[in-house]
This record gives structure tokens, sequence and C-alpha cells, in this order.
């Protein structure tokens, strides 16, 4: 998904992929694409001009809402927070989504030794909207998903359907798209907008 956006959008738009242990790294290059100065620091129209958006899977889902905390106490407006299948990871709180972030979305499912959390809330509901929290079902696992090892498979296969699932990973890319101007070449298929498809025998998703 980051490789075809980043063909698209070869100028207009940065896209980061950073591990999740990595905040320090990722919150860098954010103040460094908005132009801080070599103190770290931003004048406010800088602020006032970011356009952020942020997802991630797992301990990479927990990690977008600790970003996002730090980039509020910065004064730093997020458009977009996107989790799908979120872990909270030691000392981070992956429920509470900030107030300085404007929209956010949360996909999970239930089952396995490692799941999602099921429902993330707004810090200041005046401030931020819940764009809903989508449980995915699984009878059978995406066929994307053989190459992983066959003991995380085993052990999380949930955790690993809702990773691989193309399906999630469409709706997760139709979020991020209403957040980017327009592509300097034709815009691919991104999927529908509608965030709840139909059910089938691989998975279905329901907000709640």
């Amino acid at each position: 998904m980051i490789r075809s956006l980043r063909q698209e959008y070869p100028k207009q738009v940065y896209f980061g992929v950073f591990e999740n242990h990595k905040l320090g790294e990722a919150y860098k290059t954010i103040l460094n694409r908005l132009g801080a100065k070599e103190d770290g620091t931003l004048s406010a129209d800088e602020k006032r001009r970011a356009r952020i958006v942020l997802f991630g899977h797992s301990w990479g889902a927990s990690a977008v809402v600790a970003l996002s905390r730090r980039l509020e106490r910065e004064g730093i407006p997020v458009m977009l927070t996107v989790q799908v299948d979120s872990v909270a990871r030691p000392f981070q709180n992956d429920r509470v989504i900030p107030s300085n972030v404007l929209q956010a979305a949360n996909f999970y499912q239930t089952h396995g030794l490692i799941h999602g959390r099921s429902t993330i809330t707004p810090a200041d509901p005046a401030r931020t909207t819940i764009l809903g929290n989508f449980r995915w079902e699984y009878k059978e696992e995406p066929a994307e998903c053989r190459d992983f090892p066959w003991y995380a498979r085993f052990f999380t296969k949930g955790h690993i359907a809702i990773e691989c699932d193309p399906k999630v990973w469409s709706q997760v890319e139709t979020l991020l798209r209403r957040h980017l101007p327009n592509p300097v070449v034709s815009q691919t298929d991104a999927g529908g907008s509608d965030l709840r498809p139909p059910g089938n025998d691989r998975g279905a998703a329901q907000q709640q």
C-alpha cells in the first residue's frame, strides 16, 4: 500500500514506515518535514499547516496513539489515526485518543492469544470524532497469510489474519485518501468508502 501511494504522490506527500519502538525517529522526521528549526521548534503557522495521518498494527497501532500524544504536547494537530488490532505496549494507553486528533478509527478481532483493543474513546469528544470500532471475524485465514510462519498462524491466528487481510487494508487506504490531495498520476481504485463490507466466508466487519 505504501509503495503504491509513493508512486502516486512522488513529491506531494511524505510516506514513512517506522518500527513501533522508534517513536523518537518518527517524531523527529515529522518535525523536519514540517520545517522545524535546528532546536526542533516550529512556528504557530507551521503547526497549523500540518497534515498528518498515522496508522499501525498491533504494537504499531499503540505507537500511533503514543506518537499522537507526543505531538499534542507540542500543539501539533493530527488529521487521522487508524489502529489495526491495537495491542498496548507497557506504559502506553492505546484506548484514549488525544484531543489533537481530528478523527480516529479502530479495526480489531477478538480471537486467539493476541487480539486487539475493542474500543477507543476520545479524550475530548468535542474535538475528536471516533469514526468507528470495527470488529472483524475470520472463519478462514486470508490467502495472503500463507507466507507467515506456521507457528505465528497457529498461536496468533486472528491477529495475523487481520494484519494480512487486503480487505482491511483497503478500508485503511480509503480513510487515508480522504485526507490526501489529488495525486499527480492517475489514482487506482482504493476500494469502496463503505467501512462495513458485506459478510463473507473469510472475514466480516461490524461496527461496535
